[in-house]
C-alpha cells in the first residue's frame, strides 16, 4: 500500500510539475507577444534604433523572458508582514508586470487604430516595455535566490548565493 501511495504521490508531483512549465510558457509567449506589438509600434516612428531585426529580437526576448522569471515568483508575505517592510520583490513583480502590460496594451491600440503618438511617447512606451520587463526578470531571480538560500538553510548545505537584500 505504500508504494502505490509513493508512485501516485510521484505522478501527481510530475503532473503538477509539468502543468507549471505549461503555464510559465504561456507567459513567456504572452510576454514574447508583448515585445513583438511594442516593437511593432516602435517601429512606426522610423528611428534606425528601433527598426532593426536586433530591436524587434531583443524586445520579444527580454519579454519572454521577463514574463516567464518574473510573474511566478516565490512569496514571503508572512516574512514581511512581520517585519512590516515592503517586499522589494513583490513591489519589482508587480511594477514590472503593470509597466509591460499598459506598453503592450497602448502599442495594441496604436497598431489597431493605425496611430501614431508623438516621438516622445512613443519613447516612454518603449521605456515602460524595456523597465517593466527588466524589473520582472529582476523580481524573478531575486525571489528564487531566496528560495535557494530557504533551502540551503533547511538541508544544511551551504549556500551558493549571498542572501539578497530587501
Amino acid at each position: 500500500m505504500s508504494k502505490d501511495r509513493t508512485a501516485h504521490a510521484r505522478e501527481l508531483m510530475l503532473i503538477s510539475e509539468v502543468a507549471h512549465v505549461v503555464e510559465r510558457s504561456g507567459l513567456a509567449m504572452a510576454g514574447a507577444m508583448g515585445g513583438t506589438f511594442v516593437a511593432a509600434q516602435l517601429g512606426k516612428i522610423h528611428v534606425a534604433m528601433f527598426d532593426s531585426i536586433e530591436f524587434v529580437a531583443m524586445s520579444v526576448l527580454m519579454g519572454s523572458v521577463g514574463f516567464y522569471l518574473g510573474i511566478d515568483i516565490p512569496r514571503r508575505a508572512a516574512f514581511a508582514a512581520r517585519l512590516r517592510r515592503v517586499d522589494v520583490v513583490e513591489l519589482l513583480s508587480a511594477s514590472g508586470t503593470f509597466l509591460a502590460a499598459a506598453a503592450a496594451l497602448v502599442s495594441v491600440y496604436g497598431i489597431i487604430l493605425d496611430e501614431v503618438p508623438r516621438r516622445a511617447w512613443e519613447l516612454v512606451i518603449g521605456s515602460w516595455w524595456m523597465g517593466g520587463v527588466a524589473m520582472l526578470a529582476t523580481a524573478g531571480l531575486l525571489g528564487r535566490q531566496r528560495l535557494a538560500q530557504k533551502v540551503a538553510a533547511i538541508s544544511g548545505a551551504p549556500a551558493r548565493y549571498p542572501a539578497p537584500r530587501g
